[in-house]
């Protein structure tokens, strides 16, 4: 499945969001979309699957224009996975991921449809929350239900926002392994948005790194992670190790506001949310947790 973005641009009312983004990308591949917040990284995503109509340009899959496929037959082929803070269903675990089979079943549950669920529950190790309603349960759980309902999709293209983000360090391993490995079992292009940089380098076939609105590198890890690259687009300043053949970043310090030159209102969100990332990364360090030792842990 080969998806072709050609010369998109959107704006929000008078304010663009994406400025003439171009991509190629196939399956089956896992992709990471680096960046941060603010630069239209989930506004390319809802280009893609038609939440959003690009002002300019076109999202073309497998040679077809997007506008063209009707909504039930791209949720056939594109499953998408929302960031799920807000979600809510007044329904039980197993009623939300069954959502999913709509494009295949049209409201009507068949016995295939249900092992599909159950199995996809078993996966992803919730399958004891099958019975339990989905408003009651964790944000950590909730995202874990949205993705099931994605895969149960069936999809050919899995588009996912964040999916990790309310999950603790163990799971965010172990659910990033999971889905690069179904994007080669399933013969899937897996297509996620993050905000953990170490861990997308890690498991990434192909990085895209977005810096206001635009595609500011594309690539592997090795070519699109790299010091000057996080300094421009992050606004940090960093030292690039490798580790097991894939690069790790050991984040030093955000670049002082009085060295910046042109520092515009997005430019100073960025600062924001990187610095966020190093108090994060120092507060696993206080409860004497190292990133090396959370990764041997995984892959032993």
């Amino acid at each position: 499945m080969k998806i072709d973005i050609n010369d998109i641009s959107f704006a929000y009312s008078s304010t663009p969001v994406l400025d003439d983004i171009t991509l190629h990308l196939e399956g089956p591949r896992f992709v990471s979309i680096l960046g941060p917040n603010g630069v239209g990284k989930s506004t390319l995503i809802h280009c893609i699957n038609k939440i959003l109509s690009p002002t300019e340009g076109k999202v073309i899959i497998d040679g077809v224009d997007v506008d063209e496929i009707s909504i039930k037959e791209l949720a056939k082929i594109i499953g998408y996975v929302p960031y799920s803070a807000n979600d809510s269903f007044p329904l039980s675990v197993v009623d939300t991921v069954l959502m999913g089979r709509h494009p295949h079943s049209n409201w009507k549950s068949l016995d295939k449809d249900l092992d599909i669920v159950y199995d996809t529950l078993k996966l992803l190790g919730i399958s004891h929350l099958a019975m339990r309603s989905f408003n009651a349960l964790s944000a950590g759980q909730h995202q874990k239900v949205m993705l099931a309902r994605g895969l149960v999709q069936e999809p050919k293209i899995l588009l996912l926002d964040e999916p990790t983000s309310n999950l603790d360090v163990r799971h965010q391993i172990d659910v990033t392994k999971l889905l690069k490995e179904l994007a080669y079992s399933r013969n899937m292009l897996v297509i996620m948005i993050s905000h953990d940089i170490n861990i997308a380098a890690k498991f990434s076939d192909e990085i895209i790194m977005m810096h206001n609105g635009t595609i500011y590198s594309v690539g592997t890890p090795e070519e699109v992670i790299t010091e000057e690259n996080l300094k421009v687009v992050y606004g940090v300043t960093s030292m690039i190790v490798q580790d097991e053949g894939r690069p790790h970043v050991m984040l030093r310090d955000a670049i002082p506001l009085d060295e910046e030159l042109d520092l515009t209102s997005a430019h100073r969100f960025e600062i924001d949310s990187i610095r966020w990332i190093i108090n994060r990364e120092t507060s696993f360090q206080r409860f004497g947790v190292r990133i090396r030792d959370i990764r041997e842990e995984a892959s032993g």
